[in-house]
């Protein structure tokens, strides 16, 4: 007698369809958030998504007071001066919340955040160095009285200089492999440490230190290329 071959009956677990998952929450099988403010700017992308603005404003509120001290010491860093800084740091987070949408969930928040910022002080200080540019300096004529020292501090000339180096590191920094530009971005424009960024980018702390010794090491070449 043939004997009739065994069929597996599926399970009713197995035979349902995966169940959906709240806006701004984990799936099941994949990774938490990276940082807690990744998670928060999850939510808030999940939420401008779903035209709920009010609440996403709401909510960005708290990602901008978890940023707002690190952002303005970045971006004062850049441009010497604290009103500049201040300005900066307000338009970054305006165009944060304007692309919110196209925030990448599995990317640290504070690696898209850092380069938004970074960007807008450069383009800041591409601004002022074109302004240096027409600096005429005044001469002085016969009868004219001596002009009053001022507070030491670095002339046009070096201003413009140290913007224009500052803009060929941005734009070496954006040739390296993205993840020896999210190491170097994190420990040295957010001055984070390798324990902070290996948390943030799901890394041992010893592929954090090989990653940024790369960056650095292409960073100097590409640097010393561009002289």
């Amino acid at each position: 007698m043939p004997r009739t071959p065994f069929r597996r009956t599926p399970s009713p677990a197995s035979s349902n369809p995966p169940a959906r998952t709240a806006p701004g929450s984990t799936a099941p099988g994949r990774t938490a958030p990276l940082t807690p403010d990744s998670g928060l700017a999850a939510g808030i992308k999940a939420l401008v998504v779903a035209g709920e603005r009010d609440k996403a404003r709401d909510l960005f509120g708290e990602l901008v007071a978890h940023q707002q001290r690190r952002a303005v010491r970045i971006a004062y860093h850049y441009l010497r001066d604290a009103h500049d800084a201040d300005e900066a740091v307000q338009d970054a987070f305006l165009k944060v919340f304007t692309h919110i949408a196209t925030y990448r969930e599995d990317y640290p928040f504070e690696v898209w955040f850092t380069r938004i910022l970074v960007n807008g002080c450069l383009d800041m200080r591409k601004a002022q160095a074109k302004r240096l540019r027409w600096t005429v300096p005044v001469p002085m004529l016969p009868g004219m009285p001596p002009l009053e020292a001022v507070a030491s501090g670095p002339s046009p000339e070096q201003r413009l200089v140290s913007a224009e180096r500052a803009v060929q590191i941005s734009e070496a920094v954006a040739q390296l492999p993205e993840r020896q530009r999210a190491v170097f971005t994190l420990c040295h424009l957010a001055e984070q440490s390798t324990h902070e960024v290996s948390q943030a980018l799901g890394l041992s702390e010893a592929t954090v230190r090989v990653h940024l010794f790369r960056a650095v090491r292409k960073l100097r070449k590409l640097l010393e290329r561009d002289r």
